[in-house]
């Protein structure tokens, strides 16, 4: 089952302590494209291997937007309070952007050699929960005792008595635990934000009997399928070879979309050290996946907003019909008066704020059209235009970091010790191709968010409502607009190619670049916010289609 999560998409890099360079300049690299992750194994017996929680440390002071983490860490030789207190000091000098993998431990005699207790499979479960019991208390997460500032936990492998926690983590650190055998996974129902498997350990078609184990447990402790996140490490190579990972791009993203729809896994963190499969997998695969999965996705909503079965139409089902305020419903039971309600979904409120001197239309000229404020919708309808703003709010925030990545390439090209570490390290060449490549991965994602628009969602509103077509008009027309703008953004960046930016032709480029951004900002955010205006109530009454 699709369990609904937001897509996110990782790498899963080798600490090896002789390409430390690179692997710090590949966690740049994820950051500046738009990854969520950056992982990295621990096994703090290896000679070869850096330390995970330094080597994480260097990554994040490195970045600043991606996510980092141990995968996973080997907790028979991290004492649960010191990785606590790592992991939250992290979480700390990173703003929230630590998490924490976690695993019982493997490879006993390596661990036993450097130091670490021999476990049987039991205890190793049993000093895991145990731990996690000690990492949340530490952290003022108790579920027991929520921001409790003495922690007290007696067990067989941890005892802590009367220790003061902190630091605090200043956001809720995710826990993800590598589980494979069945009662380590109903451990991660229980106690766990998320599950971590990986290829090799648990292929694909081990996943459903795995999630079943899980949603079971998660039903049986009160907290719910949905509660626990489905993550994936994955390992794949580009070429024209079957199998899973083995082809193409688009062979990629329809298998991963597959996997979202059918098992719900919904992260998936890739297994490379090569920088070029890392800029594909962000530029390529992420968002085919995420326009994959988008689309099926509206699809099922429309479907349950709106079923069409001889025994049940939408004109005759309760569920699936509006209801004016006031209006007596056919037999008012639990399951028809009592599940509809007004619109919830809220428009994203346009600041007004411009940046470009003029726009290339008229706001004021839009066409708009009634809205019919008083009418009730059930959960499965008003979940049609909430998707709709969600899809929007994740292309505003994706702009919001498009911005921040040229403006730190800009205030490197006027001041190269006043701009942020992620690019004081990045050589020029690759400083060009990330931005080139960030903005290359956003315009391809706004333009696949229009075309579905215009295809689909757009021709299904033009024939439920024709008295939306002046809207849907409008909308068309400035799809086209921002289709210009976004060309004009890809000539910028074209004009960067081949000068030294931090000359006065690269300076001239960066600034073009800046000038098409800005036009980009301002027709896209008035547009997605006049698209909400207009279209909540049509989407919540008549699905996507």
């Amino acid at each position: 089952m699709d369990y609904g999560h937001e897509l996110q998409f990782g790498v899963f890099a080798s600490p090896e302590a002789s390409r430390v360079h690179e692997t710090l300049e590949l966690a740049q690299l994820a950051d500046v494209v738009g990854l969520d992750l950056f992982t990295v194994q621990d096994h703090p017996y290896n000679a070869k291997h850096l330390d995970t929680s330094t080597l994480l440390t260097a990554v994040a002071a490195r970045t600043s937007a991606i996510r980092v983490a141990a995968n996973v860490a080997n907790l028979p030789l991290r004492p649960p309070v010191g990785l606590a207190k790592q992991v939250a000091s992290l979480d700390i000098v990173s703003g929230g952007r630590a998490e924490l993998g976690l695993g019982t431990g493997a490879f006993w005699d390596a661990i036993v050699a450097a130091g670490g207790e021999r476990r049987t499979p039991a205890e190793a479960v049993d000093a895991l929960v145990e731990a996690i019991h000690v990492i949340r208390a530490t952290w003022g997460q108790d579920p027991q005792h929520p921001g409790a500032r003495s922690v007290t936990l007696g067990g067989e492998h941890y005892s802590v008595t009367g220790m003061h926690a902190g630091p605090f983590p200043v956001h809720h650190v995710g826990i993800w635990l590598g589980a494979y055998r069945p009662r380590m996974l109903r451990v991660t129902a229980r106690l766990a934000d998320g599950w971590l498997p990986s290829m090799g350990y648990a292929d694909p078609e081990a996943l459903a009997a795995m999630n079943a184990v899980i949603d079971e447990a998660a039903e049986r402790a009160g907290r719910g399928p949905r509660t626990i996140r489905r993550m994936y490490n994955v390992f794949g190579s580009f070429g024209t070879g079957s199998g899973f990972l083995r082809g193409t791009a688009d062979a990629w993203a329809e298998q991963l979309a597959e996997l979202t729809l059918t098992e719900g896994m919904s992260t998936y963190v890739l297994g490379t050290d090569d920088p070029d499969v890392v800029r594909r997998y962000a530029a390529e695969v992420a968002p085919a996946v995420r326009d994959l999965v988008d689309a099926e996705r509206a699809r099922r909503a429309g479907a349950s907003a709106n079923p069409t079965t001889p025994e049940s139409t939408p004109e005759s089902t309760p569920e699936s019909t509006p209801v004016s305020a006031g209006e007596s419903l056919p037999d008012p039971t639990p399951t028809t008066r009592a599940d509809v309600s007004p619109l919830i979904v809220r428009p994203t409120p346009d600041d007004g704020v411009r940046l470009s001197r003029a726009l290339p239309w008229r706001e004021d000229e839009r066409p708009v059209t009634t809205k019919p404020e008083g009418t009730a919708y059930t959960p499965a309808q008003q979940a049609v235009p909430q998707h709709l703003v969600d899809v929007h709010d994740h292309l505003r925030g994706e702009l919001a970091q498009l911005r921040d990545v040229v403006g730190q390439v800009r205030r490197g090209s006027l001041s190269t010790g006043a701009a942020r570490s992620v690019i004081n390290t990045m050589a020029l060449r690759q400083n060009n191709w990330t931005l080139g490549a960030y903005c290359e991965t956003y315009c391809r994602l706004v333009t696949g968010h229009h075309t579905l628009e215009d295809r689909s969602i757009f021709v299904h509103l033009r024939g439920a409502q024709p008295d939306l077509a002046p809207v849907i008009d409008r909308l068309e027309q400035e799809h086209h607009v921002i289709a210009d703008v976004l060309e004009q953004v890809d000539d910028a960046l074209v004009g960067l190619v081949g000068t030294d930016a931090y000359g006065r032709s690269g300076q001239e480029a960066l600034d073009e670049i800046q000038r098409a951004l800005d036009l980009l900002t301002d027709t896209l955010l008035s547009h997605l916010a006049y698209e909400e205006r207009e279209l909540l109530h049509p989407l919540a009454r008549h699905g996507f289609g």
